[in-house]
């Protein structure tokens, strides 16, 4: 067995692992990695990469399909589409090739080591992996998460995960998904699109509980309009199958059973950070439940080790670990960070789209604060009314303290609206207060106006509303 040395070890390459290794590399740490499978992780490999590009290739079916029976509001007309889900997988699957490759070069550019294997922990500050024993003065556990399997709905046959659903041969006839919230939510769609029938059963009184309802409102009126069904307050129990059909028995809220015919059965109801099988337990650090605790530094109990992203808990996203990755990396160099972001967005791909940055209504009720709201639908928006946004109603609204008017929270949903929400972060991230955001002045016809004119509703001074 041969030994490797080095300055900062890194374990696993997502978001957060690759960030980690490529920014100790340029520091000048002599820096290895380890990631067992393809370089990018769950989200680049079979998360939030290739979902996007399966709901971006739903969403251009569904125009075809819009155009070809005369639905569209803009004139068009075209014949019947046709759709090759072989060729849609492939299209997906090379741009996740294209993107791991991407990260390959970045690593190699920054003098990072990539070791191939499983990582196995003998101690804190050493692993083997395969034939080979590395040893680090400092460690970065970016172990990521895996999704959660239900004890009466185990993951093979027709129940699928979120990973095999991105990955499957043929659109199904009949989707059953379990869970709405927002991975099974922006997979439903993206699957109603292309054609499947799809049915959601959901153990919460409502869709999407991370949001509140006048953000998931137009989301249900989505569904409503394209014969979606959405079963709430139940819960799946087991799935049979018999003579090749495929049977979903879930319990509704008055204890009755629902026999449910489908296709496919995938479970979307969370993920679980990824702490077995790679000796935690011989690392002698703290958890905090389920997940690794660690400080304002992410650092662990045990010194020089270090943890991130969806192993430390929530928000379980790819840009936190991303963040978390960088900061780690010039801790270990030696500069003086903490993690203290003052908001961390939050985006549902859904149609239409979601974007929660910074505190909601329901935050600033719980913590007493006296605050100021401003409104502004995307119907009073020219480009919304252009692209499509302002179809099923949607907004953007705005939170600020009322003795201040400093912003704490910015919501919105609409088509395309994932887009604002960098503006979204960097107002509440710069202290901006409702003056400074509705005094910038925003290109004409963009839907960022929509931003200006929440502020300057809050202040009382609408110019496109009442």
């Amino acid at each position: 067995m041969s030994e490797i040395k080095c300055d900062v070890l890194v374990v696993g390459s997502g978001p957060g692992g690759y960030i980690a290794a490529i920014r100790a590399g340029q520091l000048g740490l002599d820096t290895v990695l380890v990631e067992k499978e393809r370089l990018g992780g769950t989200c680049l490999i079979r998360g939030c990469i290739p979902s996007k590009a399966l709901i971006e290739a739903a969403e251009k079916f569904e125009q075809a399909h819009e155009n070809a029976e005369g639905q569209s509001k803009h004139g068009i007309s075209a014949g019947k589409p046709k759709l090759d889900f072989k060729q849609t997988i492939a299209w997906k699957n090379g741009i996740t090739d294209q993107l791991s490759g991407g990260v390959a070069g970045l690593l190699n550019a920054a003098g990072v080591r990539v070791m191939s294997g499983w990582a196995v922990f003998e101690n804190a500050k050493t692993c083997v992996v395969g034939g080979d024993k590395v040893t680090a003065q400092n460690i970065i556990l970016a172990t990521g998460s895996t999704t959660v399997e239900l004890p009466g709905l185990p993951f093979g046959g027709p129940v699928i995960s979120s990973t095999e659903a991105l990955d499957l041969t043929e659109v199904p006839d009949h989707l059953a998904v379990i869970g709405a919230g927002y991975i099974g939510m922006e997979l439903g769609i993206a699957y109603r699109k292309l054609g499947a029938k799809v049915s959601f059963i959901e153990y919460a009184p409502s869709i999407l509980p991370g949001f509140d309802k006048q953000l998931s409102a137009p989301i249900a009126k989505w569904l409503r309009d394209h014969d979606v069904s959405v079963q709430k307050n139940a819960m799946a129990k087991s799935v049979s199958t018999k003579n090749g059909k495929t049977m979903l028995t879930y319990v509704e809220k008055n204890g009755a059973d629902v026999k449910l015919a489908c296709d496919k059965v995938l479970v979307t109801v969370g993920r679980q950070p990824c702490t077995q099988g790679w000796g935690l337990e011989n690392m002698a650090i703290d958890m905090d439940g389920k997940f690794v605790k660690v400080d304002e530094r992410c650092a662990t109990s045990m010194r020089g080790v270090y943890a991130i992203g969806d192993l430390v808990g929530e928000p379980m996203l790819a840009h936190k670990a991303s963040a978390q990755g960088e900061m780690v990396a010039e801790i270990i160099a030696g500069h003086k960070r903490t993690f203290s972001p003052a908001a961390i967005p939050a985006v549902c791909f859904t149609d239409p789209e979601i974007v929660s940055v910074g505190l909601t209504p329901v935050n600033v009720k719980k913590q007493g604060l006296d605050t100021l709201e401003g409104k502004f639908r995307w119907a009073a928006n020219g480009r919304a009314l252009t692209n499509g946004t302002a179809d099923g109603g949607g907004f953007v609204r705005v939170l600020a303290l009322k003795d201040t008017h400093r912003i704490v929270g910015i919501q919105a949903v609409g088509r395309h609206v994932s887009e604002l929400s960098g503006e979204f972060v960097l107002a509440i991230e710069m202290n901006a207060t409702l003056e400074d955001a509705a005094g910038t002045i925003h290109a004409h016809p963009t839907l960022s106006e929509a931003f200006m004119e929440a502020c300057l509703s809050a202040l009382g001074t609408p110019l496109h509303s009442t």
